[in-house]
């Protein structure tokens, strides 16, 4: 229940972003990646095929009951022999539909795991719970949890409207910020339990597990904001795990990853200041320092 509250939130907002759900939506939306869209194709394919089978299979039922229904006079066969012709199509009908199917499933699926020639990588790791992104490579990482105002929202016991948080419970401290137009990949793991990282909006999701790494890829064809969650259950707080990611153009993702450097790279120890010496006095006179001893005291002495 928990988890289902804050997409309820998500539909109920107009101004949501394009790959947003939206009152009244019924089908699924297209997202905005080439496996988003390869899985809205495939899901496409399968509804309109259905719609052809419900169709016929449903028609020829109104048609037998309607005219060879019992009030006009009909009488059922009692002599009716299985025709082996009539049974090898209507087995062999589905097969070639599955079999037609297949195809575009299964490039989907390859698709959806070839990460080879990515331009960038970022790290996933899940934690109880938040999720910590690094930009392998550059230097730069940091963690994304709930965002204050939604964790003492969810903690004072008041009934949350829209006008208290259009995305309730789907905000975060730090989004993740990818550019456009770029094939990034995903290592994906966790530090704890299994956790699952999916955002509807780049069409897939991926489990992070201890000790292993799973891998994924988008390429984001329009910049906007696109929210996700946590999907496994990881702990009391497995719902309030959002995810966002922001996708901006490449000059902007560019800017933006420059001034992260610079705020996060460490500080240069300051450099000591030199002290100068204070000048060695000159060794006094061994003449001046050593008393005189006459000679006539020395004779005296020996």
């Amino acid at each position: 229940m928990g988890a289902a509250l804050p997409l309820l939130a998500q539909a109920q907002d107009p101004a949501a972003g394009p790959a947003d759900p939206h009152p009244w939506q019924l089908n699924m939306g297209q997202g905005v990646t080439p496996t988003s869209q390869a899985a809205y194709d495939a899901h496409m394919w399968v509804l309109w095929v259905c719609v052809v089978i419900g169709v016929l299979v449903f028609g020829a039922m109104a048609i037998a009951i309607v005219r060879f229904r019992k009030s006009r006079g009909a009488v059922a066969d009692t002599s009716f022999t299985h025709s082996t012709r009539l049974e090898l199509v209507w087995t062999a009908i589905p097969v070639l539909i599955l079999i037609g199917l297949a195809f575009p499933a299964t490039s989907g699926l390859m698709r959806m795991y070839d990460v080879r020639d990515a331009q960038m990588t970022v790290k996933v790791t899940g934690y109880q719970w938040m999720w910590k992104y690094e930009y392998l490579g550059e230097g730069v990482g940091f963690t994304s949890r709930l965002a204050r105002k939604h964790d003492e929202l969810r903690q004072s016991g008041k009934v949350v409207t829209m006008a208290d948080a259009p995305h309730y419970l789907l905000d975060v401290d730090n989004a993740l910020v990818l550019p456009v137009g770029t094939k990034v990949r995903f290592v994906l793991t966790a530090d704890d339990v299994i956790h699952s990282w999916w955002v509807p909006a780049l069409g897939w999701k991926q489990d992070a597990v201890p000790g292993i790494v799973n891998e994924a890829w988008a390429t984001i064809d329009k910049p906007g904001i696109y929210r996700g969650q946590c999907a496994e259950l990881c702990g009391k707080d497995h719902g309030f795990m959002p995810i966002v990611v922001k996708a901006v153009s490449q000059q902007e993702f560019a800017q933006w990853l420059a001034a992260e450097k610079a705020r996060q790279a460490p500080a240069k120890p300051e450099a000591p200041v030199e002290t100068p010496a204070a000048p060695t006095p000159a060794p006094a006179s061994t003449a001046a320092t050593t008393p005189s001893v006459p000679p006539a005291a020395v004779a005296q002495a020996g």
